[in-house]
């Protein structure tokens, strides 16, 4: 019996070293596995067959069905997850199938994380989750996702439980007059519970949109104050690539009671009941390419097999990558790209989010003092260095012009733009080119030899 990832045996010659390795004639083979029952899943056909040892988790069984939410809201099939030996999954989705090391890159970006995951495990002390993520297995986020995942990223659900929670939970609307209140609570209700991010977050229905709000207190504090500033930062971030001809998700930023409110529309949702399947670079990363510490060094990677990155995507992450690091956004992660998983297997790059001045957030509950930083191009990125430090001057203008933010961000605003100046003085040509995307594709394609489990 070979193992997942083995070779399959292509010839008669291959077979018979393998039964005779096992000591068992191919019709005892048959019946052995035919004996064997769910404990023994087939993967292939003719010679292509291979033979993987399942494992049961507890609360779960060996295998759970795999339903996938159409962008018109109606709830079609997926295959089943069939749970092997040495932590691998299978997915069959009828006819054609694939195995990956640990769980499928989709779900790796589905399972609880961030500020609203931080809280699951109490929130479900039915399912007997280890409360902190860090210390959670594949197991453990099969648990959560096949028993509470009726709201993750993307457009799957796992198993008849999440699925029957999915069909139960009807879907309110809210206007942001009740977003202090949702706020407030936001620690302990189950809203978007799989969405990423460390800072403060709730996810609603607001207005025909599904919507991931994030938010400042009304607190009379300094850090209070600087978070404030910060989401409108970050608002006028996404306006800014917007307008550099990327696309951004949709945000708007409100002010009530006191509060202050990032609306950020989820590209992940369609309407009231639709979805979309995504995938980050950060599962990405881990299953296909691995080694990548940004955005612009995954590049190269996702140009070749199993992927063909198109051009004008490949310049825009590298161009995504140099404005960030100049308008001071420490958090450029891998799970701050995403991807759009299509038929096929092709992807294609999502809307830019997550984009403002870390770099200003305070530290420990205070705000410090700091000094720009901005970098200068590499080999990598050269060719939209350029572009993407005029637009990052017309950013920090905006902000050194806004006299509603603390005078501290105003001040690094000019410092910013100066620093920039100086940097692009010195390496910056006499004649900015066109970026590739304003007239090329955007779609990456998969090749056959690497699938990434999207949707058909």
């Amino acid at each position: 019996m070979t193992t997942p990832g083995s070779p399959p045996a292509s010839s008669s010659s291959a077979r018979r070293c393998h039964n005779a390795a096992l000591g068992v004639s191919r019709q005892h083979l048959s019946r052995l596995v035919a004996q064997a029952g769910d404990q023994v899943l087939r993967i292939g056909k003719a010679r292509a067959t291979r033979y993987a040892r399942t494992r049961s988790v507890e609360g779960l069984g060996r295998t759970l069905p795999v339903f996938r939410v159409c962008e018109s809201g109606d709830v079609v099939p997926d295959g089943r997850l069939h749970l092997l030996w040495g932590r691998q999954t299978y997915w069959d989705r009828g006819g054609t199938g694939d195995l990956f090391e640990g769980l499928p890159p989709v779900l790796v970006d589905m399972a609880p994380q961030g500020y609203l995951g931080h809280g699951f495990a109490a929130r479900f002390p039915e399912l007997g989750l280890p409360p902190r993520l860090g210390d959670w297995t594949d197991d453990h986020r099969l648990l959560a996702l096949a028993r509470r995942g009726e709201d993750c990223v993307g457009d799957l659900i796992i198993g008849d439980e999440s699925f029957a929670r999915y069909l139960a939970t009807p879907t309110v609307s809210v206007e942001p007059t009740a977003y202090p209140d949702l706020a407030r609570q936001s620690s302990t209700i189950p809203a978007g519970s799989s969405v990423g991010g460390e800072r403060p977050k709730f996810g609603a229905f607001s207005r025909g949109r599904q919507v991931l709000v994030k938010f400042a207190p009304a607190a009379d504090t300094a850090t209070a104050s600087r978070w404030r500033d910060l989401l409108w930062c970050e608002w006028k971030a996404l306006q800014t690539i917007a307008a550099a001809g990327i696309p951004a998700a949709a945000a708007s930023c409100r002010d009530v009671g006191g509060w202050r409110f990032l609306e950020v529309d989820r590209f992940d949702r369609a309407g009231e009941r639709g979805r979309r399947a995504v995938v980050s670079l950060f599962a990405l990363n881990n299953e296909y390419v691995g080694g990548s510490n940004s955005w612009t060094a995954a590049v190269p990677a996702l140009q070749k097999a199993p992927f063909s990155l198109a051009d004008p995507d490949a310049a825009r992450i590298r161009w995504l990558d140099v404005f960030g690091q100049l308008i001071a956004n420490t958090d450029r992660h891998l799970g701050n790209m995403t991807f759009f998983l299509e038929a096929g297997n092709r992807i294609r790059l999502a809307p830019a989010y997550d984009f403002l001045p870390m770099f200003l957030a305070p530290t420990a509950e205070v705000v410090v003092r700091r000094d720009p930083q901005p970098a200068p191009p590499s080999s990598s990125t050269l060719e939209v260095w350029s572009d993407a430090a005029q637009w990052a001057l017309r950013y920090w203008s905006e902000l050194r012009s806004n006299p509603d933010l603390d005078e501290g961000v105003r001040t690094f605003a000019e410092e910013s733009m100066t620093a920039i100046d100086a940097l692009a003085s010195r390496v910056a040509p006499t004649k900015v080119a066109a970026p590739l995307w304003r007239s090329g594709s955007s779609d990456i394609v998969a090749k056959k030899d690497g699938p990434v489990a999207a949707s058909s």
